[in-house]
């Protein structure tokens, strides 16, 4: 292993889970939210406990039985991904298993079968994540660190409580930001043929062979529901079998898009893009789906193929005090950090009891009000309302695994107005979202949703049918904004 790199990650950003005190031994990174090797908080902690048992950290990924909401789409994405975080981690000499089953109970086998000494893992609002992390406490006694490599500012920090809107979470954002906007130093390198002891056994081909494989030649080291699948030359695993294998166990009613190559080189490359090609137009054109200014990395945040910080550190150094910049950093850093600070405390945020009292109130008044159109999820999700602009974007999604921000509003609010009930409206937006985009299953996600359809951080308007003071929008005013002839051509007539 190489000599300490003097890195130290910013303490503020671990958060501990539990009151374990740590033994000497291995340090598992649980990878879940942020599949990426290079600019991850989470794996750079996970080296520097590491260093200090003298082996590397072993990365370890763990495919639920079943995750709500995803299918192909989502899962092909994702195991591409992997693929290539495997690669990278063998180059800096660390191993990763890819593991399968209930994501605690497995983390717990493998952190007791190489007796590990801590478990590092990403910080995650969402209710799923939340109760693995509970559970893993039940099985395991060792310290599990939580670590935000997702947000800039961590969102316990930036917060202890669910913030009413943009206008109260940006100034506490923008107090912390200098203080977390550092420069990400680089994953210390522990030797491709590391003679690592992972616990599975000392197997007499061990010191030949690659770090990310070490698993491979001990005998009777396999955990339950592990997957390897080797290549031929015995170095890495043979990603397409595998992914090929896993996919037929998944549901594959919404097929892969071609459309988004995923991974982080795949991201970084993405951005570098926008940068060149679009970035100027964003600060004036964002809200026009037919301009094509819009950054399109919303499914590699999701994925974690790429930090936020990153992003805006190359932002920030190449266009200082640009209009753009600045809009673009406010959806990025504020609107995105919100997202996850309203999942983070409130508990439900996927239901009507999470909309604020006021939304309440007035979506009850006019709970029993008439609507002009009613449809079913089937419907909705087959495209087939009155309304072509709203088919419009129900196509995009399906097709695309994307739909532009300013018609994902327009396309929830009239959800809304089309379904008998609040809660319904509220699940079929969800329900559609989480299965045709990739960024779904998501923080900004939910908050979207919620916002839309609740008034979660806006403000009571003029008050109407169905909508009551919910914020109001239709095709008219959409196209004032931009030519939905175009959009619906667009899309409609493919």
């Amino acid at each position: 292993m190489s000599s300490k790199t003097g890195y130290m990650v910013n303490p503020a950003r671990v958060h501990q889970l539990n009151s374990s005190s740590g033994k000497y031994g291995p340090v598992i990174y649980w990878m879940s939210r942020d599949q990426r090797v290079d600019d991850n908080w989470a794996l750079l902690y996970a080296a520097q406990l590491a260093q200090e048992a003298g082996s590397p950290p072993v990365v370890a990924f763990v495919l639920a039985d079943k995750y709500p909401g995803a299918n192909a789409r989502h899962y092909g994405f994702m195991l591409r991904g992997l693929a290539e975080v495997e690669k990278k981690l063998t180059e800096k000499g660390i191993p990763f298993r890819l593991l399968s089953g209930d994501p605690p109970g497995a983390i717990a086998r493998l952190a007791h079968s190489i007796s590990a000494s801590a478990v590092v893992t990403d910080f995650d609002p969402l209710r799923t994540k939340k109760e693995w992390k509970k559970n893993l406490l039940k099985k395991t006694d060792i310290p599990l660190y939580e670590v935000d490599a997702h947000n800039i500012v961590p969102c316990r920090v930036a917060s202890g409580k669910q913030e009413f809107g943009a206008y109260t979470l940006r100034p506490k954002i923008r107090k912390l930001l200098e203080g977390f906007m550092d420069e990400f130093p680089g994953l210390p390198l522990f030797g491709k043929r590391a003679n690592v002891n992972t616990g599975a056994g000392q197997g007499k081909n061990a010191p030949g062979k690659p770090a990310a494989c070490l698993e491979e030649p001990y005998e009777g080291s396999r955990l339950p529901g592990e997957i390897y699948i080797p290549a031929e030359d015995g170095s890495l695993m043979d990603w397409q079998k595998v992914i090929r294998k896993l996919l037929k166990q998944t549901d594959s009613s919404v097929k892969e898009v071609e459309n988004i190559v995923p991974g982080e080189d795949a991201a970084m490359a993405a951005f570098s893009r926008f940068i060149q090609e679009r970035f100027s137009l964003y600060g004036e054109q964002r809200n026009d789906p037919n301009a094509g200014a819009v950054s399109g990395m919303s499914a590699y945040l999701h994925f974690g193929h790429i930090s936020a910080q990153r992003m805006a550190l190359e932002i920030l150094k190449s266009f200082p005090k640009n209009p753009s910049g600045d809009s673009f950093l406010e959806e990025l850093i504020v609107r995105k950090e919100l997202s996850d600070n309203f999942c983070h405390y409130n508990d439900h945020y996927d239901t009507f009891e999470g909309f604020p009292g006021w939304a309440n109130k007035t979506l009850n008044t006019h709970r029993k009000d008439e609507r002009e159109y009613l449809y079913d999820r089937e419907q909705f999700e087959l495209a087939s309302t009155h309304d072509p602009l709203w088919n419009a974007a129900q196509a995009e999604m399906v097709k695309t695994g994307k739909m532009h921000g300013y018609m994902r509003m327009y396309w929830a609010k009239k959800i809304l107005e089309w379904t008998p009930s609040p809660e319904e409206a509220l699940a079929t937006a969800i329900y559609l979202n989480d299965r045709y985009q990739l960024d779904g299953r998501d923080p900004n996600g939910y908050t979207g949703c919620a916002w839309s359809i609740g008034g979660v951080h806006d403000r009571a308007w003029g008050e109407r049918p169905v909508f009551g003071k919910i914020r109001y929008m239709n095709d008219r005013g959409a196209a004032r904004k931009f030519s939905t002839g175009d959009y619906i051509k667009k899309w409609l007539q493919q």
